[in-house]
C-alpha cells in the first residue's frame, strides 16, 4: 500500500492500483461515485463522515486509479471491487452508489451482498428496461452539452463547471473519466442486459432514491429498477434531476439516514 497524502491511498489489488479515498470514524460506509467524478468534492460527504468512516474507491481509469487493458465492462469491474472489498474485510457495511456508481453497486450485489448490509441506488444506470428501440437513457454523447445539462439538473446553474479555471491536474482526472466511461459503457449503451434479470438476487434491504426531474434516466426508470429488486422501496426527491445529493442535499441526507438507521 503506497500513501499518497493523508486521506488517499494507492492499494494494489488484481494486478492494479486502484485509489482509495477515506473520511470520517465510525461505521465503514461504502460510497461508489458517479461518471462525472463530483461526489467527493460535495458537502454532502462532510455530513457523511460524521457518522461513518467512508470508503470511497476510484474505479479503473477514474480518479487516479489505474486501467488494464484487459478490462471491458462494468461487469469486469466488479470484481475488482468484490478483491478490494475482500482486502479492506469490510463486512456488513452500507454500500451507496451514484448515477455509475449505482449500476456498479448493483452488478456487485448481484454476485456477492453477504458484506451489504443495505444498499442505496441514487439515480442509477445499468439496466434494460423497455423494449430493443425504446431509448430507456438518453444518449447523452449525441446531444448538445446544453441540452444535457438541462436533462441532468433540475438548476442547471448548479450544473456549470468553470473548466478554464481547473488546474491541469484536475482537468486530466476531468479527461480520464469520460474516456474510462466511454470505453467501458459505449457499446451496450449504459447498460448491461443481463443485469435486470439478475437484480433477484439482491436479498439485503435496498432503497432507490431518485431526482423527480431527472431527465436522464427517468423515475419511471428508477421504479422499474426498484421493481426488480426484492423488497426495495422507491424514494423520489422533488426539485432535482441527475444528482439529488448535489441539488437537494438536505432532503437526499434526510432519506439517506432514515433509511440507514
Amino acid at each position: 500500500m503506497l500513501t499518497t497524502d493523508q486521506s488517499k491511498t494507492l492499494i494494489h489489488i488484481s494486478g492494479m492500483d486502484i485509489e482509495l479515498e477515506r473520511r470520517g470514524k465510525g461505521q465503514p460506509l461504502l460510497l461508489l461515485y458517479g461518471e462525472e467524478g463530483l461526489e467527493p468534492e460535495a458537502p454532502f460527504i462532510d455530513e457523511l463522515a460524521k457518522d461513518f468512516e467512508v470508503f470511497i474507491p476510484s474505479p479503473p481509469g477514474f480518479g487516479n486509479s489505474e486501467r488494464p487493458d484487459w478490462l471491458r465492462s462494468l461487469d469486469d469491474i466488479a470484481y475488482i471491487y468484490l478483491d478490494l472489498i475482500e482486502k479492506l474485510a469490510l463486512k456488513n457495511v452500507p454500500v451507496v452508489g451514484f448515477s455509475l456508481g449505482g449500476w456498479l453497486a448493483a452488478e456487485i450485489a448481484t454476485k456477492d451482498d453477504s458484506f451489504i448490509s443495505k444498499l442505496v441506488l441514487v439515480d442509477a444506470y445499468g439496466i434494460k428496461v423497455g423494449g430493443p428501440y425504446d431509448r430507456d437513457i438518453a444518449d447523452f454523447w449525441c446531444l448538445h452539452p446544453s441540452e444535457v445539462l438541462k436533462l441532468k439538473w433540475h438548476d442547471t446553474e448548479k450544473g456549470k463547471r468553470d473548466f478554464p479555471s481547473m488546474p491541469e491536474e484536475k482537468l486530466t482526472i476531468v479527461a480520464r473519466n469520460v474516456e474510462s466511461l466511454a470505453r467501458f459503457c459505449w457499446e451496450p449503451f449504459m447498460h448491461n442486459p443481463m443485469l435486470k434479470g439478475r437484480l433477484h438476487r439482491i436479498k439485503v434491504p435496498t432503497r432507490v432514491i431518485w431526482g423527480e426531474q431527472d431527465g436522464i434516466v427517468k423515475p419511471a426508470y428508477g421504479k422499474a429498477y426498484a421493481d426488480a429488486i426484492p423488497g426495495a422501496m422507491f424514494q423520489s426527491i422533488p426539485n432535482a434531476g441527475h444528482f439529488p445529493q448535489l441539488e437537494q442535499p438536505e432532503a437526499f441526507m434526510t432519506a439517506l439516514r432514515e433509511f440507514l438507521r
